[in-house]
């Protein structure tokens, strides 16, 4: 028996940080990813040297069927066991100016982080809720709180996330559970590959990108039993670029 976490996104990036800040926190880790069995891999390796046990879960998380199939099937696997703590991190970027926007990018970004959020947190809620404990954190942005230009997609996704996270929190609070959203801004990983980081770092007041630890480092807390009161919320992590 021990205590587990699934992060979404968890092979790379923040994901991959936050799945190493899991698993020194004890938990045993399910690394959900979609495609990269090279870097899923490696996550993993740096997950078993904090001493804890990993598990690799491929499938979409946009994919309602494929996501529910995936953790029945890790439930069936653990009778008597149940993910504690959820991280929704997956997320994917299609930028352009919505006059060229083809429906396929606006509904690919919103599928893989607002229809994950309910495609993998409804089957998790009741283990969480019977026992009467539970963390869930999403992955927002500060594109869903300021919206940014080029990303009315992920804007919609990320502020849809941030809805969804304070409409949930008021459903299991009683119980336990709490739902908390964290806002990252510019971060070191390849999602702002592209991005003209000497112009945008003059708009931060801390002049220099996030780093994916920093941000693991929040996701820790939330989870983490001292963060007990907090719930409901979505907390920026953006340098001082937009609160």
């Amino acid at each position: 028996m021990g205590k587990y976490a699934l992060v979404t996104g968890g092979s790379r990036g923040i994901g991959r940080e936050v799945c190493v800040r899991l698993a020194k926190m004890g938990y045993n880790v399910v690394i959900n990813y979609v495609s990269n069995d090279a870097q899923a891999e490696q996550t993993a390796a740096l997950v078993r040297e904090a001493g804890v046990e990993v598990e690799l879960l491929k499938f979409d998380v946009s994919d309602n069927a494929a996501a529910v199939a995936a953790i029945e099937g890790w439930q069936d696997a653990h009778p008597g066991e149940y993910i504690e703590v959820l991280v929704n991190n997956a997320g994917i970027r299609k930028d352009n100016l919505l006059l060229w926007m083809e429906a396929e990018d606006w509904h690919k970004v919103l599928g893989t982080s607002l229809d994950a959020f309910y495609n993998v947190t409804r089957p998790l809620l009741k283990p969480m809720l019977v026992k009467k404990y539970g963390r869930i954190i999403n992955m927002a942005s500060l594109s869903g709180l300021k919206g940014l230009p080029g990303q009315c997609n992920y804007s919609a996704a990320k502020g849809g996330l941030i809805g969804a996270t304070k409409a949930l929190a008021q459903e299991v609070g009683r119980k336990g559970v709490t739902v908390n959203a964290v806002a990252p801004g510019f971060v070191r990983t390849d999602m702002v590959d592209g991005l003209d980081e000497a112009e945008l770092r003059k708009t931060i007041p801390m002049n220099r990108f996030g780093e994916p630890e920093e941000v693991a480092a929040l996701v820790g807390f939330l989870a983490s039993k001292e963060a007990g009161y907090i719930t409901g919320e979505c907390i920026s992590i953006n340098g001082g670029l937009y609160s």
